[in-house]
């Protein structure tokens, strides 16, 4: 997104945000009090379900049929939003607020037809700049979308920060608040680190890795979003008063916008991955691109991959995989075992990976000597590594996790201020 900003906001409200009419009313006061402060700026509104409606409405389709119909689960899927933005629309009407609920049609958010998993193709940004214009607050069912025979389509998982946006994406708007149940973001787990800082801004690249790697406050897509269309986003909690830029909640911006690019930012973990050990294969550049392609043509997203060579031109190939997909992994690893040479196949689901990630490890060396030298105090073994420019991940036993994510984080308790000289 170039050129200059129109005067208007996107708010983004979570499932805990509008968890029940009396959160729905508290939005409404947010909404309002934004609105109060600052007359000339329009405001969209974007709604998740109430928190725990989605998961309630996928047992619903389990529980009638074994294997829901995607476009019918798609439909079902969508009235969770309907409710919130209905109640919500009521609520600033009654508030004095011009308002209008739009479903995913009425705000035209046209995807492909990849239901359950729909992507994002176009938003007809004119409708809802008019409406802005008109004085209305159009509050958008966020997570749907219409694909062009005008079926619904849904996002995904966070597809309301999706929609949210995208729709800034195409309105051009200063800037796109994301409210959630937390302040912002942390250099590591609060819950795992008593320890951990709120960051004041971030970018947008470091937020990508952060989130791929288990930090849990924005979707991947949704980062990745706001990247490529140069969309200004903070997050914030919808609890802890209102938005003072420095004092509160996390700016997530271009890299050339940190006045400061600190080593390392945040610590991440994951414990949602299964390791998976190819014994004794063939070293053949064949037979990897056969597991490879078998996995790929399956769906299988691999994360992490080593490789360690044995006697006889043998490998030991190790990879780690979702854990929800792990099964399905496995078995066809163990189909192909024979055409691959391979002596056996086994599995690691007692694993975790813990990354170290920096927009300044580009520019300083150390940080692995530092990762190293901190889990070897507290003897933490590590099976495999994976690093990028600005990323270091290790996989280590589950129940060192935490022990892991602690000392990591104490290692680069000063990453806040550390620009220049390694300690």
């Amino acid at each position: 997104m170039s050129g200059e900003r129109a005067p208007i906001v996107v708010m983004k409200f979570g499932g805990t945000s509008v968890g029940d009419v009396s959160r729905i009313q508290h939005v409404a006061d947010i909404v309002a009090e934004h609105r109060r402060r600052l007359p000339d700026v329009g405001v969209i509104v974007v709604l998740s379900a109430m928190a725990g409606e989605t998961n309630k409405l996928v047992a619903l389709a389990k529980s009638c049929v074994e294997r829901p119909n995607p476009r019918e689960m798609d439909v079902l899927l969508a009235s969770g939003e309907q409710i919130t933005i209905a109640l919500l629309a009521m609520r600033l009407i009654e508030a004095g607020i011009s308002a209008k609920s739009l479903l995913a049609q009425q705000a035209q958010i046209a995807t492909n037809s990849e239901h359950t998993n729909a992507l994002i193709e176009s938003i007809d940004a004119d409708q809802l700049s008019a409406l802005v214009s008109q004085g209305i607050v159009p509050v958008v069912a966020g997570f749907q979308g219409v694909d062009e025979r005008g079926d619904i389509t849904t996002l995904g998982r966070g597809g309301s920060d999706i929609t949210a946006v995208a729709i800034a994406a195409a309105v051009k708007a200063q800037t796109c608040f994301i409210y959630t149940d937390v302040p912002g973001v942390f250099s590591t787990d609060p819950r795992t680190c008593k320890n951990a800082k709120l960051i004041e801004r971030v970018c947008h690249e470091e937020m990508l890795e952060m989130a791929s790697l288990g930090a849990k406050v924005l979707h991947t897509r949704s980062v990745y979003f706001a990247m490529r269309y140069e969309v200004p986003l903070v997050v914030l909690s919808t609890f802890e008063g209102p938005f003072i830029p420095g004092k509160n909640g996390t700016w997530i911006v271009a890299e050339e916008e940190l006045m400061e690019k600190p080593i390392v930012t945040g610590v991440t973990y994951r414990t949602d991955e299964a390791r998976i050990v190819v014994e004794g294969m063939s070293a053949d550049i064949g037979k990897m691109s056969r597991l490879f392609s078998e996995l790929s043509r399956k769906n299988i997203f691999i994360d992490m991959i080593s490789q360690e060579s044995i006697d006889s031109g043998a490998v030991n190939l190790s990879l780690t995989v979702p854990d929800e997909n792990s099964l399905t992994a496995l078995e066809t690893m163990q189909a192909l075992g024979p055409e691959l040479g391979a002596s056996g196949v086994k599995i690691d689901r007692d694993i975790a990976k813990v990354s170290v990630v920096g927009i300044g490890m580009r520019y300083h060396t150390g940080v692995a000597a530092r990762v190293f030298e901190a889990l070897a105090r507290e003897r933490i073994g590590v099976t495999m590594i994976n690093t990028s420019e600005i990323k270091m991940s290790v996989l280590v036993p589950r129940k060192y996790c935490e022990v892991a994510v602690r000392v990591l984080h104490d290692e680069f308790t000063d990453f806040q201020l550390t620009t220049g000289e390694e300690r």
